[in-house]
């Protein structure tokens, strides 16, 4: 992968190709930012640029042997560690059980999310972790001798997924690496990384694609232009992935948007045993997506509280949405509005420590039910 491929995020990709120029690649970098913009295939464009034998002055050559074997994640000095699971076969899961599946994801999406990775491992309703038993494989990989390349990368997909007993086992590493060892770790919430962990790394903030960069990227792949352009890209917040949901009116966005209005008709209309049975049903999707749909209710809340403002020219909604929302917004004011987004929120941290769903999206419509009509 090669920084060409990346969209947008020129300012973070200089950076990158300056610090290897001056010499001064630091061992340990997080890249943090927004979701969807591309900070895996940006780490891996940058794992290659450090490898590559033929450094062109802007991106790694993409001819080379080394070039080529990054193109199929192969390269023998390139390790991956990402959130796994049991019960596939194996009692202590490793990223490497799962390379093959996770090599054809990149492939097939460099952008794609945690919950896109389960459906590939095919465990919706689990929780993975980077577990113990991984430490072990990073020391092991890492404490032996670079096959063709000057650096041993280890790219770490999102490392607040690390249990804690894997991340004080590296801690000792990540201060004091083997010579020419380079940690990529690629984080949405790193406020949930182990602090000691967390102090011990560069910072890399990577922003929201520029609207210019989304939008050319979006012409060219999707055909898109004049408004229904500029609507995608100003709903998508500077997200690709976001953005080709949008397009592609995917059955996420479909489903959310289906689910959201029927909790909030049933909460208004005080149905508690429909209500009992919407629960039931959200229950049974998957941890990942329940945390989807809310943060999706989260921000239709605020579309909504927006709307009824009288600010249509700061309102992000699509035709559905919209149709729906000029009937619905009424109903979320001064009065609600933050009650409302807190309850939301509370219910996403719950959902991921965990906790039981059906109660959780019970108790959150019978707050609905309260806060709807008080």
């Amino acid at each position: 992968m090669q920084f060409k491929d990346i969209i947008g995020l020129e300012s973070v990709k200089s950076q990158f190709i300056q610090t290897v120029k001056e010499n001064r690649i630091s061992h340990a970098q997080l890249l943090v930012g927004p979701a969807g913009v591309g900070k895996l295939p940006l780490a891996i464009a940058f794992a290659q640029y450090v490898s590559c034998l033929d450094q062109k002055e802007n991106d790694s050559c993409g001819v080379c042997s080394s070039c080529k074997k990054y193109q199929k994640l192969i390269h023998p000095d390139l390790h991956f560690v990402f959130p796994v699971v049991t019960g596939k076969g194996f009692t202590n899961p490793v990223s490497d059980n799962f390379i093959g599946s996770w090599r054809s994801q990149i492939e097939n999406d460099p952008y794609f999310d945690l919950g896109e990775w389960y459906q590939t491992l095919g465990v919706d309703n689990s929780q993975g972790l980077i577990y113990s038993s991984e430490s072990n494989e990073i020391i092991r990989k890492l404490n032996l001798k670079t096959y063709e390349s000057d650096y041993k990368i280890m790219v770490i997909w999102l490392p607040e997924k690390m249990h804690r007993s894997c991340a004080n086992k590296l801690l000792k590493m990540i201060e004091e690496p083997p010579k020419k060892t380079l940690f990529l770790m690629v984080s949405e919430e790193p406020e949930k990384i182990l602090q000691t962990i967390l102090s011990r790394t560069q910072i890399v903030k990577v922003p929201k694609i520029e609207s210019r960069d989304l939008s050319q990227a979006l012409t060219s792949e999707f055909n898109l232009s004049g408004t229904e352009l500029s609507n995608v890209v100003r709903l998508a917040g500077g997200s690709y992935r976001k953005a080709r949901i949008l397009i592609q009116n995917s059955d996420e966005n479909a489903f959310n948007f289906e689910n959201f209005v029927a909790i909030m008709r049933l909460s208004y209309a005080r149905k508690v045993l429909e209500i009992m049975d919407w629960s039931e049903q959200i229950a049974g999707i998957g941890r990942e997506r329940q945390k989807s749909f809310l943060n999706y209710c989260v921000r239709m809340v605020r579309e909504n509280f927006i709307l009824n403002l009288k600010k249509p020219e700061m309102v992000f909604l699509n035709g559905e949405e919209m149709n729906f929302s000029q009937r619905f917004s009424p109903f979320i004011n001064e009065e609600n509005v933050w009650i409302l987004a807190d309850e939301l929120s509370k219910a996403h941290s719950d959902i991921g420590r965990n906790a039981n769903a059906k109660i959780v999206f019970l108790d959150l419509s019978l707050k609905l039910v309260k806060l709807l009509r008080p």
